[in-house]
């Protein structure tokens, strides 16, 4: 009990904490945000007709999958940004944002791809568009075939943030490390870190397991 409270209580330490979960929490929501949107984009260009979209589209997640996260983050941090003056919170939300976006777009790909193409051909059949099938019958039913895989991005983006301290933010686990330089001991916050991220990543697939049974409940109805 001595060493939780020197490490986790003792000289406001349990706010350091606070203000690494909170940034966190604002980074991974954040760049989840701007993945879908990107791979959202970035997958309706994929499957699209036009070869210099899907060119496009291709280059782009092939350049982002290919290079380490913590590089990419890096690149944004010291190279691309600077000049705008951008805090780096923002930097590290826009950089695993443009990141988790290859992967989300791959995600959705393969959702819309999955759809038979039936459906597309009964859309046109009821008298709607291209774009109006692939809004209203399309996209929901890929949505719900990959919602499992996407709650893993999610997960799996919330574990990348730990590499944010690498551009001097103070998340989860670079606080865990600064209590451990002050205490010199290890064990206790890095512990600590370990179970808030296991608290985060369990809550967030139980919350997205409860909505995939809510869909398939509604789909039965």
């Amino acid at each position: 009990m001595n060493e939780i409270y020197r490490n986790l209580i003792a000289d406001d330490r349990w706010k350091l904490i606070l203000e690494g979960l909170g940034n966190t929490i604002v980074i991974a929501l954040g760049a989840i945000v701007i993945g879908t949107i990107i791979g959202a984009l970035l997958a309706l260009m994929r499957v699209s007709n036009n070869r210099l979209l899907k060119g496009i589209a291709l280059t782009y997640i092939t350049i982002i999958r290919g290079i380490p996260v913590v590089t990419q983050l890096m690149i944004f941090s010291f190279v691309v940004f600077p000049p705008l003056g951008l805090s780096k919170l923002t930097i590290a939300i826009i950089g695993f944002g443009v990141n988790s976006g290859a992967y989300v777009a791959e995600i959705f790909r393969a959702g819309i791809q999955g759809v038979g193409i039936g459906q597309m051909e009964a859309g046109r059949s009821l008298g709607f568009s291209k774009a109006q099938t692939m809004r209203y019958i399309i996209v929901p039913q890929a949505f719900k075939a990959v919602l499992p895989t996407y709650t893993n991005e999610f997960v799996v983006l919330i574990k990348e943030t730990s590499v944010a301290g690498y551009i001097a933010i103070r998340d989860l686990t670079k606080v865990s490390d600064m209590i451990r330089n002050a205490t010199y001991n290890a064990w206790v916050p890095l512990l600590a870190a370990a179970i808030i991220y296991l608290i985060l990543t369990l809550g967030l697939s139980q919350l997205f397991a409860a909505l995939e049974r809510r869909m398939a409940r509604s789909d039965r109805g």
